[in-house]
Order: C-alpha cells, then sequence, then structure tokens
C-alpha cells in the first residue's frame, strides 16, 4: 500500500476530484490512515491551480494507462520506469511514486474520462510538460507496441493537446533533420525568417518557468524540453548556414 510524504506535501487540488480521484482513492485513503500527529500533514485543497501533486499524480496515472494498453506489464518496465523517476525527481520521489503506480496498475483506469480531466483543470504549458514526460518514458527504452503508441495519442487528443505539438514533441525523440523541423512546427521549405519566427514562438511556448510554479524538479525537467527545442533550431542552422 503506497504511503507518501513530501512527494504531494503541497496537497492535491484537482486530482482529488472526478475519475483521477476516484482511481487515487484507495492509496490516498490509506495515506490518511497512516497520518499520525507529530508527522508531515498532507492537504488536499479543492481548488482548479494545478499543485505538483496534481501533476505528478496524473503523471503516474497515464503511464499506468499506457503500460497496461498492451497487455503485459513486464518487470523492466517497471524498472526503467522507476530509473526515468529517479533522474527526473529524486530517489525519494520515485519510491513514492512505484508504490502510487503499483496500486494504480491493479485497477481499471478509465483512460479518455482522466484525460478530459486533465484537460479540464491543467493549463496548457503543463500539459505540454506532461505529455513530453509521458512520452519520453514509454520511448526511452525502444521497445514501444503499437498499442501504447495509439494510447499516448489518445491521451494526447484527449487532454486537448494540439496536432502540431504533439508532433512537436514527438521529433525532440528523433535525431533527423525532417524531426528538427516538426519541433520548430514547419514545413522544410520555409524561409530562413520564417524559420527564426518559428523558434521565437516555440521558445517562449516551451520556455521552463512556464511550468515553475509546479516546483524545480519539474522546472528542471521542462528545461531538457527547452534544449531539445535549440538542439533543433542548431540543426537546422547547421544545414542551411545561418549564422
Amino acid at each position: 500500500m503506497a504511503k507518501f510524504g513530501k512527494w504531494i506535501g503541497g496537497g492535491l487540488g484537482w486530482a482529488f476530484l472526478g475519475p483521477l480521484g476516484g482511481l487515487l482513492g484507495f492509496a490516498l485513503g490509506a495515506m490518511l490512515d497512516n497520518q499520525q500527529p507529530g508527522n508531515q500533514k498532507t492537504t488536499y485543497q479543492r481548488h482548479t491551480r494545478t499543485t505538483q501533486g496534481d501533476f505528478l499524480s496524473s503523471l503516474i496515472v497515464l503511464i499506468a494507462a499506457v503500460m497496461k494498453s498492451d497487455g503485459r506489464v513486464l518487470k523492466s518496465e517497471l524498472d526503467f520506469v522507476k530509473n526515468y523517476l529517479i533522474q527526473s525527481f529524486g530517489t525519494s520521489a520515485a519510491q513514492e511514486a512505484i508504490l502510487l503506480l503499483r496500486d494504480v496498475l491493479e485497477q481499471n483506469i478509465p483512460t479518455d474520462e482522466i484525460s478530459r480531466q486533465i484537460a479540464r483543470y491543467m493549463d496548457y504549458s503543463s500539459r505540454l510538460q506532461l505529455m513530453h514526460l509521458l512520452y519520453g518514458v514509454c520511448q526511452a527504452d525502444g521497445m514501444v507496441s503499437d498499442l501504447e503508441v495509439k494510447t499516448v495519442e489518445r491521451i494526447a487528443y484527449h487532454m486537448g493537446i494540439r496536432s502540431e505539438d504533439f508532433q512537436s514533441l514527438k521529433g525532440m525523440r528523433e535525431e533527423t533533420l525532417e524531426s528538427a523541423y516538426a519541433v520548430l512546427e514547419v514545413n522544410p521549405d520555409a524561409t530562413d525568417e520564417e524559420l527564426k519566427k518559428a523558434y521565437r514562438k516555440m521558445a517562449v511556448k516551451y520556455h521552463p518557468d512556464k511550468v515553475a510554479y509546479l516546483g524545480e524538479e519539474i522546472r528542471a525537467s521542462a528545461n531538457e524540453k527547452f534544449q531539445k527545442l535549440n538542439q533543433a533550431w542548431e540543426k537546422i542552422k547547421k544545414a542551411r548556414g545561418i549564422n
């Protein structure tokens, strides 16, 4: 049974409601039962501003949905997710997240409904970062089934992620010149001026400060997305001879 501490110490907001709250209720109820006087108290705030707990809980549930989509969950997948979370959020958060993940994997996940709940409450910049992390978890071990890819695409659709933005995030996981253009959301026949304008627009969209309110760990993970944008821009500049 999952027990939580600092990972959601800032409290849960809208994730405690709706289909996501129903799915998390078992683990969260245990957390409340295990709180003792003198322990750090975890709060639940029924407001619409996304908290770090909302974000990370959403990420874990969506990871579980993707892992279950091909009908099997391998130990190697769990180990990979744990290592990924350690690198992204630290050992303590990763341990708690894996416990939550194991609980969620045992339940039926209403993926579409949860994705729509996220779209309703979470701002777009945070949804982009959530999708970036989710896609990274699914792609990084190099063993992604067609069913998992379709699940990620369906999640993006119900989360209200624009098709161009999804292709941009997808392009960040590839190394080709074609994918670099996709990252900037432009066609390869775009002029140099159009490219520069597109880069400036994407730099604003993907700036880490847009998710800084979710905590330094998530801001740091967003910085990786920003670096991918810059790498794509440098690849295009080199190919075109742009100074």
